[in-house]
């Protein structure tokens, strides 16, 4: 059996809980045990087991109120079998009203017991998944935990979300400024098996280099002046759940190789301490710089970045995001009507255009910024041109305005997917290879329908073109 679901044996007998562990861990399964509730209840709370496999009857609290323990926590909670010597209908009857998924009576058979738990993890496994699907019909497609989108790379990004969560292992989350990483970042968490857990965030950018390492590892007491008492570090605070480290590219080299080492073997050494720490966090990256670009520069590890890279998120510019502008629109403009009891509700339709015009280089949160300003300054239920700020309102951006024609290949705001560069050949040998303008204008109207996810009114709209003549260019070769 292929497994990586973690099972916490409760049991007092020492040897029937060795003897378990061992056939357990042979069949695949990850195995820590306890011999008493409090420390089942630590492990529980540390290490986030799948599934708890206790006795009835244990010294000090029992068996049932670690259940009740177990049922007050919110989803996904382990999922819990009872055994005890001592079965009878009535303690079965119990258990299972407290929230039990399954009872059994020693001596216990090792086949039927494997069974039991294939088939208690499988329940638990369709229970979690019917649970996410409610969630997502109750939120509806637009809202994934706070991220707002519709569009066809949103929808990409929040499936890939899903799939990154459930792998566990560190992610890599890139974008340009104001795209909404953090957010993200707090979605992979709250999908992952740790969203029980605590998830802390921190700016390395915002940490004088002097105390970072105390900072992120901690230090004992007297490791340097003034550290009269032993702290934590931010790993140990997030023990058991997750991390998020923002702007990594900022993190000196000498954290970087303590980084690596705590993703390889989850150690840390605070300092002035002569003790190793075992730590389990997941470890969210994020940035906006070019780390590739780093590490040739040798300014960030080259294996560090590979470790991380292995689950990558690249957060898609709002000048990608097609009708999402509109749909973020009447959320902020609900969002801060409601906040400062403005009557503004809509927004007019030249408005409208002009922001779809707009590059919004600052993204999700410069488009959040704008239309809290047009909301505080419109007196009416909608809101115009007059109200939007005047880099805006003009199209400038960067210093260029919206619809000045470019050298083909460029890549900057008036060019932003570099469509360009898809059109034309790479250094073709011989110029007649180059494509005539017909051609090229053919695959541009293709390119832009492809960003709009095959909406063709906002194609014609973006191109300038009526319908009929989007469907003449879609029609020719």
């Amino acid at each position: 059996m292929d497994t990586t679901e973690k099972i916490l044996i409760v049991e007092d007998d020492r040897g029937l809980r060795e003897l378990l562990g061992e056939e357990l861990t042979d069949a695949g399964f990850r195995v820590r045990s306890a011999g008493d509730v409090p420390t089942a209840w630590a492990l529980v709370q540390s290490w986030q087991p799948d599934l708890v496999l206790s006795d009835l009857r244990l010294p000090g609290p029992d068996g049932l109120e670690l259940l009740e323990r177990l049922a007050a926590l919110p989803p996904p909670r382990p999922a819990l079998i009872i055994i005890t010597a001592f079965g009878t209908v009535p303690q079965a009857v119990e258990a299972l009203k407290k929230g039990a998924d399954d009872f059994l009576t020693k001596p216990l058979d090792l086949d039927h017991l494997l069974l039991c738990l294939k088939r208690t993890l499988e329940t638990r496994r369709l229970r979690r998944e019917v649970e996410h699907f409610r969630e997502l019909l109750g939120r509806g497609e637009e809202d994934f935990h706070g991220i707002i989108g519709r569009s066809g790379v949103m929808r990409r990004l929040f499936a890939a979300i899903g799939q990154v969560a459930a792998a566990g292992g560190p992610v890599l989350i890139t974008g340009e400024s104001g795209v909404g990483k953090e957010l993200v970042a707090r979605a992979v968490h709250a999908e992952s098996s740790r969203a029980a857990s605590k998830m802390i965030a921190v700016n390395c950018a915002g940490i004088p280099a002097e105390l970072a390492e105390s900072e992120f590892f901690g230090h004992a007491a007297g490791a340097f002046s003034g550290a009269e008492r032993p702290r934590q570090g931010l790993f140990l605070e997030a023990q058991g759940g997750t991390l998020l480290l923002d702007e990594i590219g900022e993190l000196p080299l000498n954290l970087q190789a303590k980084l690596l080492r705590i993703l390889q073997d989850g150690r840390l050494r605070p300092v002035g301490s002569d003790r190793e720490q075992q730590v389990d966090v997941r470890i969210i990256a994020a940035g906006n710089r070019d780390l590739e670009a780093e590490v040739r520069e040798g300014r960030f590890r080259e294996d560090l970045y590979y470790r991380l890279e292995t689950f990558r998120l690249e957060v898609p510019p709002l000048r990608r995001r097609g009708d999402d502008l509109e749909l973020l629109c009447a959320r902020f403009i609900d969002l801060f009507a409601t906040r400062m009891n403005r009557p503004a509700r809509s927004i007019s339709p030249d408005a409208l255009a002009r922001l779809r015009r707009y590059t919004f280089p600052g993204n999700v949160r410069e488009l959040k910024n704008t239309m809290e300003r047009a909301v505080a300054f419109c007196p009416g239920r909608e809101i115009g041109l007059e109200h939007l700020p005047e880099r805006v309102r003009r199209g400038t951006n960067n210093g260029r305005l919206n619809g000045e024609e470019d050298w083909p290949g460029a890549s900057h705001p008036g060019d932003p997917a570099g469509l360009t560069r898809q059109m034309l050949p790479e250094s073709p040998d011989d110029p007649g290879e180059l494509p005539s303008l017909e051609e090229v204008a053919n695959r541009y109207v293709r390119l832009v329908l492809e960003q709009v996810d095959g909406n063709k009114r906002r194609a014609a709209q973006i191109l300038g073109i009526g319908r009929r003549t989007l469907y003449r260019r879609l029609d020719d070769p």
